[in-house]
């Protein structure tokens, strides 16, 4: 197994039970540590204690939506630089401009493969 994704802290957000099991089930496997959390306010709350890696966030969610939570994490001066990855089903330009508004690092279109998780962790993660 590559050891290159042991000690990355995850957080996975997302309204749906399936998409939340189905990462944390793969990053598991890979040697990742996985928070999960069913929409921003859960999120936020766990941020600080956490302090993730990088960041997985679903845009479609109720209370608090991917942009804004993408948004008030960006804002905070602690988790700035934290890569924020925006996950939707709908794979549109306006989706993904207003993503890259609010500081999203990239944007994955939903059913996402493990392939293109652990390349976003590759990318965005400065792994020792």
């Amino acid at each position: 197994m590559d050891d290159k994704f042991e000690d990355v802290k995850v957080m996975v957000i997302d309204d749906s039970k399936t998409i939340r099991r189905t990462a944390e089930t793969l990053l598991s496997k890979e040697g990742c540590e996985v928070i999960t959390a069913t929409d921003g306010f859960d999120a936020l709350a766990k941020i600080a204690d956490c302090q993730p890696d990088i960041i997985f966030v679903d845009i479609m969610m109720p209370r608090l939506d991917g942009y804004q939570t993408c948004a008030l994490i960006k804002n905070n001066a602690d988790f700035r630089g934290t890569p924020v990855i925006m996950l939707s089903s709908k794979d549109g330009i306006f989706d993904r401009a207003k993503g890259r508004i609010v500081g999203c690092d990239q944007y994955l279109t939903k059913p996402f493969s493990k392939d293109e998780l652990l390349s976003a962790i590759r990318d965005h993660v400065k792994t020792a």
